[in-house]
Order: structure tokens, then sequence, then C-alpha cells
């Protein structure tokens, strides 16, 4: 086999990039960094351990020290000091075992040598020109809104309808997944709205509110911005953003925008101006042919033409001026705390052009010089690795290592009426895989992240740009997928209308909206989950700053500890019956007596829907009656 079996997980040695680990997590150029390594007892004798790392491009070894072990656990302890020679430093280990080397990096354990792309790595940042990405960020609980769909105050009976919509009943009117008047779908909420229910998003456990578009457009995503410069009045205009985002930060809510770097609408008047002549500056803002007649759109959708980020005056007046998209909204009176980046992964690149880093460094840098704690992610619907390595964004919208797996473990038995609809996945529907693919697909995409980024990546089970997952998953998988979005690394984000157990077939069905005054609308009240998680999490050093090692994977069930020195957590999650037996000292050195349950989807008697046992040395987690998922609060880990 050319990795350790999934089954045998428990017996593999571990590192990730948490501060158990890795000494700092943010170095300086030149600076060395102490890394550690467990190795279980149970793997054999060791013949010796090192450190690889790749210094300017050339592989290099340091022999790792032992320093630790006790009878008490079954590990012993590493040791090397790793020295970060370039901004991005990657490294792995090499274990001898039985006279043959086997090797440890991000994705798993092998034993055979294996490519440099999954290796672990730290970032060494320019302080110049970029800050290491502020805790709150990725202690973060995201709770999305499409501001159409949330809530009306009633200032919006005010407003007339405008005249490229057409006027829809909030509780009655079907949201048209796929129809020429999906675009112009109008239901008319706006960020008064929001405000008066911050209570109910703060009762999710969010921690920042994330707001798609708030530009004037033609359209109720407002994708197709037709201004930068002020809030569609539809919603309330600047004063309602003001107040939001007032009454936001008075109850330690942050609020986040929606910010998209690769096209404008056609009705913006950049491109209005550079239509009408090439001879006009904004001309240079948009690629266009050499007889100035055609345009490069996104996906070929004619109302979002492309920006040609070639343009030394675009990145002015997008990004460097005073009063620059990226900068106006950070400042007071709106004061944002980030952005997050629509189409990021399509920003600056066209053709032969090939910008992203640039644009996304440069935009890095802007934050850096207005507002150095805010929050900048970025939004990419592929293997987005290779984009987020750092020094751009601090973690990325995606949906290839948590979000696509999940719903494929979790999916359902029937045919959903409608064809789910996701980013990048060729088949109409989410084929099932087990629980050991979940593992190694997600262990697969999640390995080209530095830690610092991976910690910061949204994990979504659903956004307004895909199918629900309670269309698809089965029954009671939803839930099972909302424990593993608060307790795997990253941060929870939920698009408004999870809470509800919300259905849709693609991106434009999902956007319901909310059932505030017609309750026979909600499918699963999920509130109580939401708000139990997102207590635990954060309350959690574990949670929020804890490693993750991975015990079992089986077909029907994923189990994991979160370590962190003052606490660590056990997490459980099955999407059906299950019964698990695990040497109890792999899980913890703490007696199953110690463990403390502090969150489950399934109570029996008070007791947890997950049932524990422990005997001789050994510890059996069982589960019947479906889908389940638990969570155990146990103490901490220390490394010597």
């Amino acid at each position: 086999m050319s990795i350790t079996s999934l089954q045998s997980i428990a017996r593999w040695p571990h590192h990730d990039g948490s501060a158990l680990c890795v000494s700092n997590a943010f170095p300086e150029l030149g600076e060395k960094v102490t890394v550690r390594l467990r190795v279980p007892r149970s793997l054999g004798e060791v013949d010796g351990v090192w450190l690889r790392s790749v210094r300017d491009g050339e592989p290099h070894y340091d022999a790792a020290a032992p320093v630790g072990g006790s009878d008490v656990v079954p590990w012993d302890w590493y040791s090397a000091e790793l020295s970060v020679i370039n901004p991005v430093q990657r490294y792995r280990w090499a274990i001898r075992l039985g006279g043959r080397t086997h090797w440890l990096n991000a994705a798993g354990f092998f034993n055979r040598d294996v490519r440099d792309d999954h290796d672990f790595r730290v970032v060494a940042l320019d302080r110049t020109v970029a800050d290491p990405t502020p805790d709150w960020v990725h202690q973060s609980a995201m709770y999305q809104v499409f501001p159409d769909r949330f809530a009306r105050s009633e200032q919006a009976d005010l407003h007339p309808t405008p005249e490229w919509a057409i006027a829809c009943d909030w509780d009655t009117s079907e949201v048209f997944g796929r129809s020429p008047e999906t675009p112009y779908q109008f239901f008319g909420g706006d960020l008064p709205g929001i405000t008066e229910k911050l209570d109910h998003i703060q009762g999710l456990g969010a921690t920042v509110l994330y707001l798609t578009p708030m530009f004037p457009a033609r359209s109720n995503h407002r994708y197709d911005a037709s201004d930068f410069s002020g809030v569609d009045p539809l919603l309330g205009g600047d004063s309602a953003l003001v107040e939001l985002v007032e009454a936001a930060h008075a109850r330690g809510l942050r609020v986040i925008g929606d910010l998209t770097t690769n096209h404008s609408g056609d009705a913006h008047e950049w491109f209005r101006a550079a239509r009408a002549s090439a001879a006009a500056p904004e001309a240079e803002y948009y690629y266009f042919d050499e007889d100035h007649k055609n345009y490069v759109a996104w996906l070929g959708v004619d109302s979002l033409p492309k920006f040609n980020w070639n343009s030394q005056k675009l990145r002015e007046r997008f990004v460097l001026d005073d009063d620059s998209m990226v900068a106006r909204w950070l400042k007071p009176p709106f004061n944002f705390d980030g952005w997050r980046i629509d189409v990021g992964n399509m920003t600056g690149r066209q053709g032969r052009d090939d910008l992203n880093h640039e644009v996304a460094a440069l935009i890095r840098r802007r934050l850096h010089e207005v507002k150095p704690d805010a929050m900048l992610l970025a939004e990419s619907t592929c293997d987005a690795a290779a984009d987020f390595q750092g020094d751009t964004w601090q973690g990325a919208m995606t949906y290839t290592n948590f979000t696509r797996p999940l719903w494929h473990w979790l999916a359902g038995d029937h045919e959903p009426a409608g064809e789910p609809w996701f980013f990048g996945v060729p088949p109409e529907r989410a084929e099932r895989i087990d629980g050991e693919d979940f593992l190694a697909t997600h262990l697969d995409f999640v390995s080209g992240f530095p830690w610092t980024v991976r910690r910061c990546n949204m994990n979504a089970l659903d956004t307004h740009d895909t199918a629900r997952a309670a269309h698809v998953m089965r029954p009671g998988g939803q839930a099972v997928g909302v424990a593993l979005q608060y307790t795997m690394p990253g941060i929870p984000m939920v698009f408004m209308g999870d809470e509800f157990g919300l259905t849709g077939w693609n991106g434009e069905a999902s956007r319901t909206p909310m059932p505030w005054n017609d309750r026979s609308r909600i499918g699963e009240d999920l509130r109580g989950l939401y708000g139990e998680l997102g207590r635990v999490r954060s309350q959690s050093p574990a949670l929020l700053d804890g490693g993750i090692r991975w015990v079992h994977a089986g077909s029907d069930v994923l189990i994991f500890v979160r370590e962190h020195a003052d606490e660590s957590a056990l997490v459980v999650a099955a999407r059906d019956d299950f019964e698990v037996t695990l040497d109890a000292a792999v899980v913890s050195p703490a007696s199953p007596d110690e463990w403390r349950l502090a969150a489950t989807v399934q109570d029996r008697a008070g007791q947890g829907g997950v049932v524990v046992e422990h005997d001789d040395g050994a510890v059996t987690l069982r589960g019947r009656g479906g889908p389940d998922a638990a969570v155990w609060l146990l103490p901490g880990v220390e490394h010597p």
C-alpha cells in the first residue's frame, strides 16, 4: 500500500501546525522554529527520525532528538529546529521503522516517497506589508446574509419596485432556481430588517455577520454593481449600513462585506464610459477586442464585464486611493471589519494574464495600511491551496476540502427533486462515499494550506451558490454536518436559513426568504443545535486553537481529537449505527471517567446519543438510531 491504512489511523505519527507542535505560527524570515512530532509506540522500535525541509528548492535533513514520553501515554516525542529560509517554508518528517523509511506530511503517513506539494509549511510574513492574521479571525463563527431574502423592515414598503425587478410576496411567491426571472425576483429585504434580527443571529452563536453585496445593481444578488460608492437605497442607503454596523459592534458582532474584484456590472459608470469610447481612461479597466466592440465577461455573462488588472489606474481607484473600494468601507463611518472577496480564484486571470497573486498581495498590503486587524477571505471554487499561502488572502471560502466530501459522505438514499448543483462536480447528484474516502479527500485538499490559513478557511454546509445541505443529505445528516463544521479546524459558516432546515436544489433556489411569518416553511428547526455548538466552541480552547489528530475513519463514523495544552475535545460523528473499540490511551491519557459530554445531536435520557463504555484500557463508542454526533471535553495535552 502507498499509504498506511486509514483504518489504522490511530497508529499514525502526529504533527500539525498548532501550538502543540509548532513553537511560533508566524515566524520572521531567518528565524528558527521548534517543531515536534509524536510517534506511537505501537509502530515498533524507531531507528531514527529526521526533519526534511526544502531550502531554496534543495532538500535538507536535520536529525530529530527524542525529548520525552511516559508510561502513561503510548507515544514518544521528537523535536527539531526548523530554519525558516524561505517565505513559505516546507517540511515533512522521515521516520525509520524496521529498517524502512516512512514519511509523514500534511496529507498522511506513507511508506513511500511523496511529492512536496503536501508538505507541512509555515509562513514568514514581511511585516512591512502584511500583518499576522489576528486570532479573532480563525476564532469566528460566521453567519451569511443575502439581504434581499433575510428580513424586511417597515421602511422597505416605502421603496417602489425598481424597473428591473419582478415584485414577489415574501411568504407565497416561489423562488425560481433556473428561469429568465431568477435574477430579477425582488422580495425587498433590507439592512434595517437585518438590524432588527441581530438577536436571532447572535442566538446561533455567530460572532461575524457576512453580508453579500449591498451596492446598487440591476439584480437581486447585486454582484453586478452599478456603483461602488454608496449603499443601494433599496437596502436603506448609507445610513442604514452605518446603523447596522454600529448595532452589531455594540453587541460584539463584527461585520464584513462582499467585494467583487473580478468584475463590475455592465451598468457601472466605469464600464459605460469604457464602452462608449476606447479613448476613455476607464477603457483600460476592462478587456476589449481590437475593434473595441466586444468585451470579456465573467463566464460569458454579458452583465458582468471582467476587470483588467494590468491597469494601474484600476489598481489606484479600486485599491490604493484613499476612497478606493477596498479602503473606503473599512473606515468611519462605515467601519466594516473586513472583506469576503467574490470570485477570488479568477481575479486577475484571463488567458495569458495571471495577476492573481499580485492583486491579492496588493489588497492585503492595503489592509495592512488601513485596518491591520481586518479579515480578508476570498472565494475559490476549485483546489484553492496554491492561491492561499499566507501572504495574500487569510483564508478561503472553498468547497473542495470540507463541503463537497461532506455532502458525499452524508448523501441520502433518495433522488432529490431537482438537480443538486455544485461547483466543479460533473454528476448532477451527490454520490455517496464512505468515511475513509471523506477523510482521504479532506486531507488531500487541506494539506496544501499552511496551518494559519487552514484554520481560517470557511467550513460551510452550503452557501448562496450551492444547493442546500438539507436537499441532498439523508434525514439527520445536516445536524451531523453542523457538528463537524463547528468542531473541525476552520470558521463555521452558516448560510441564513440553514438553522430552519430550508431546502433548494441549486444556489438560486436556495435563496429562500426566511420563514419568520410562515412556520410551515420550516423543514427542521435546528436553532438549538447551532446555539449549543456555537457556545461550546466559543468557550473551548481546544476547538478554537487546538490541533487535530484523527483516531478513526470507518464507513459510517469519523472520530478525532482536538488537542490543546488547556483542554482537549473528542468528536464523534456518525451517519448510521456504529460500534468502535479503541485503545483508551490513544484517545486521551485521561480516563473516560474524566470525559465531560459537552454537546450531542441526539440525547437519550440525558446520557447523549453516543454511548461510551470502557474496560481494561479499551474504550467502546457505540451509536444506535441513525445519524448522530457528540463532543466531549477532556484534559489538555502538553508537549515535553
